[in-house]
């Protein structure tokens, strides 16, 4: 990438500004928020919030804790997804972002395991019930499988970026701050610059691995399956959850990534080294995996109105008529026409819009998956609680949950930003090229 030098790539690292120091006061707030309503969850357990059982006052035992869980595994599981594809695909034009969506996996998987946490109510539980039964569980049960895979997952992307970082630093060691030298050293220990073209071969592997192991275990393979289980839940089962939900993380991390990529371009003056090419592409991106996830939940929808059985029909009927789900489609189908037109004409393209767009898209995904979870619950295929009065909506418990762990991603990227280059080295070196095996 021709007219960006190094120190354009350090500049997050050597600068602070007002702007820096607001967004970290907004992350730290959110967070706060967070706490003070989980310690009173802590001290009076589950009952603050809206969930219950559904013989004990109505409503649903999961809700926005569960639907915000496979929502940022979403996010994660399609951020890596992407950032393999342009190592494997050689999509050099997202050079500037692949990091970036490495980094929103980290976080995003942290998030999620997060929502476990919280869900349990006691978290001694994990210590004393999962971690234990782990070792022989694991080979029959869904739920050992889903700690496995994201466990996996979680340290596939790690290692994947722990490579890479390892060149950078190297060739910008001059530039870092002198402070980090002690967790510079630690990632450094062993490093020799003969190691890089394994490190390459190292890294696509790595890659192939991510792109394989996504539709047949992750996002499109066990967690799906987990709900799938369970049949007498309306709307959970079918072939088609796996497909949907793949496509919904993948909307989602393009999205995410718009928007991260967006706000570092805006901060730092990144115009050359995330060029409008760059938000063009991703917009292009995420009109096509909009498309896909508008097709399989009008799958859904076709499926569950027409000669289905009569619990599922009411369910589905149910949903359709829901302002929550009609909103949320209506933004994904927004952002989808937008990246469609500004395809076919170019001079309507504008970032802002697209950022605009892209936090409608991942909070329609967001209602979309809380819904799928809530719905499925309240329109099982068994009739033991239908005189049960109650319905569900989110306590200011759960959503504050979801703010704090927004605040957890947003001190994330500022922190890491102030340690690690967030954009690769390679993505302005024009001698470099790509090692396949």
């Amino acid at each position: 990438m021709t007219g960006v030098d190094r120190d354009t790539l350090v500049r997050p690292i050597q600068s602070f500004s007002k702007r820096y120091l607001a967004a970290l006061a907004v992350g730290l707030g959110l967070i706060g928020v967070w706490l003070a309503f989980y310690l009173q969850q802590l001290q009076h357990g589950l009952i603050v919030t809206n969930l219950s059982d559904w013989g004990s006052g109505g409503g649903v035992p999961w809700g926005l804790y569960i639907g915000a869980f496979i929502w940022w595994v979403g996010i994660a599981h399609g951020g890596i997804i992407l950032s393999a594809a342009v190592r494997l695909l050689g999509m050099d034009t997202y050079q500037p972002v692949a990091r970036l969506a490495e980094l929103l996996t980290i976080a995003a998987l942290t998030c999620a395991g997060l929502f476990i946490l919280i869900h349990v109510g006691r978290p001694d539980r994990l210590v004393t019930s999962v971690i234990p039964a782990w070792p022989t569980r694991v080979q029959w049960s869904p739920l050992m499988w889903d700690v496995t895979v994201i466990t996996a997952y979680f340290v596939l992307t790690a290692t994947y970026l722990a490579l890479t970082i390892r060149y950078d630093i190297h060739r910008l060691r001059d530039r870092l701050p002198s402070l980090l030298d002690p967790l510079y050293n630690v990632l450094m220990i062993g490093y020799s610059e003969t190691e890089d073209e394994i490190v390459e071969r190292m890294v696509w592997w790595i890659a192939f691995a991510i792109i394989i192991m996504a539709p047949l275990l992750l996002h499109g393979g066990v967690i799906p399956w987990l709900f799938a289980l369970l049949p007498s839940m309306a709307g959970w089962a079918g072939g088609v959850q796996g497909p949907s939900f793949l496509s919904i993380a993948l909307t989602s991390a393009v999205s995410g990534i718009i928007i991260i990529a967006a706000a570092f371009r805006y901060a730092y003056g990144w115009e050359e080294l995330i060029p409008d090419a760059v938000f063009q592409g991703l917009s292009q991106w995420l009109g096509f995996f909009s498309l896909i996830f508008l097709w399989l939940q009008l799958q859904q929808v076709i499926t569950g109105i027409f000669a289905a059985p009569t619990t599922l029909q009411h369910a589905t009927e149910v949903k359709i008529s829901t302002p929550l789900y009609l909103v949320a489609i209506g933004l994904v189908a927004l952002a989808m026409l937008y990246a469609f037109a500004t395809s076919l004409r170019p001079d309507l393209f504008d970032i802002r819009t697209m950022v605009a767009l892209s936090v409608g898209v991942l909070a329609g995904t967001l209602a979309e998956k809380v819904l799928f979870v809530v719905e499925g619950l309240q329109h099982a295929h068994f009739a033991l609680y239908d005189g049960v009065p109650g319905a569900y909506v989110p306590s200011p418990t759960e959503l504050s949950a979801l703010l704090g762990t927004i605040g957890i991603v947003v001190l994330f990227f500022l922190v890491v930003s102030k340690v690690i280059p967030v954009v690769e080295l390679h993505a302005i070196e024009d001698d470099h090229e790509e090692v396949n095996p």
